[in-house]
């Protein structure tokens, strides 16, 4: 995993936790550095390797029970976990500590500006759904099941909630066609809700953003951090996947059923309706207005871009998808 060093991190802390590894680990440790949060690069002499905290001890035993099955089922493209501790749990600051393997990056980072990138992900992403599926039966009473169109109800009614804050940014013709894109999108699908229902359950990942995809020095993409994981169709990943790669694609259609997993799906009225549900924009809003971050310059050149600099783009995507589903009948 690439390391990027947090000077924000409370050194206090870090030494105190320093000190409590040395007393704890099994293997001597010479340095901590501060990832993000909770997330650390631990530097040995015999291994170096990733501190990640979690909340409670249930949810540090499921990781561990997770990616060890994943790996017996034969998914190598992620890390292990490492028994490092002399007594388990390793338990500090009210959180609980795992020992991940760290996977050697490669100076050529993974990115959806690149196709060739664009395409790894999604193949490492579909052998990962087809190993999971054999796990369900395993996992399914200790990962919750995902439930996509309560998920964006909720996401919708925090927008609404926040249209106060939006129109002092976002003009009021561009906030009437974001939410009649969302309005379509959920009536979509309650109407083709079978869809969501009829293909094969895997455990998703839930979080497919770019950093989650490494590039190894052996340049072997890896997927990484399962803390979103979930029961549901594999369907609800790819249009997460979709969704992401849509802004590179200049949210082109036509682009997008270039992909083969893809062009299966968009023959489908189910996933045309919830392609064009905006969730990036809705997410990304509800999430600065929640931190107040709207006031950083970097944060509102973020938001500005997805919302009213790919305005027209998307417009166009979503008339697209419309007469996508009318053509299929």
């Amino acid at each position: 995993m690439a390391i990027k060093k947090n000077n924000g991190g409370d050194d206090l802390f870090v030494n105190r936790l320093f000190s409590y590894l040395q007393k704890q680990l099994t293997i001597q440790i010479d340095e901590i550095i501060p990832i993000r949060k909770h997330v650390y690069f631990v530097k040995s002499k015999e291994t170096n390797f990733i501190l990640k905290g979690y909340s409670s001890n249930n949810r540090l035993l499921v990781q561990n029970d997770f990616l060890t099955a994943l790996k017996q089922e034969g998914f190598e493209k992620t890390y292990s976990f490492y028994q490092l501790a002399k007594k388990p749990p390793l338990h500090f600051g009210n959180l609980f500590y795992g020992c991940l393997e760290y996977i050697h990056p490669s100076e050529k980072r993974f990115t959806y500006h690149s196709r060739e990138d664009q395409l790894e992900g999604l193949e490492v992403l579909s052998q990962f759904h087809e190993l999971t599926e054999n796990l369900i039966h395993r996992f399914e009473r200790i990962i919750p099941s995902f439930k996509q169109l309560e998920k964006w109800k909720e996401r919708s009614a925090m927008f609404m909630k926040n249209l106060h804050v939006l129109r002092y940014y976002v003009q009021k013709e561009i906030l009437n066609e974001v939410l009649y894109w969302a309005d379509w999108s959920i009536k979509g699908i309650q109407v083709e809700s079978n869809f969501f229902q009829a293909e094969k359950k895997v455990i998703l990942h839930g979080d497919v953003a770019h950093h989650n995809f490494l590039r190894s020095k052996n340049d072997i993409v890896y997927l990484i951090d399962f803390d979103l994981i979930s029961i549901g169709n594999p369907i609800t990943d790819l249009l997460q996947y979709a969704n992401r790669i849509l802004p590179f694609l200049n949210w082109s259609l036509p682009e997008l059923s270039k992909y083969e997993r893809f062009s299966q799906a968009l023959k489908e009225k189910g996933f045309l309706y919830a392609l064009a549900y905006p969730t990036d924009i809705f997410r990304e809003w509800n999430r600065a207005i929640r931190e107040r971050s709207y006031f950083q310059p970097e944060k509102m050149k973020q938001l500005f871009e997805i919302t009213i600099g790919q305005f027209k783009e998307r417009k166009e995507f979503f008339q697209a998808l419309q007469e996508k589903v009318l053509e299929i009948g």
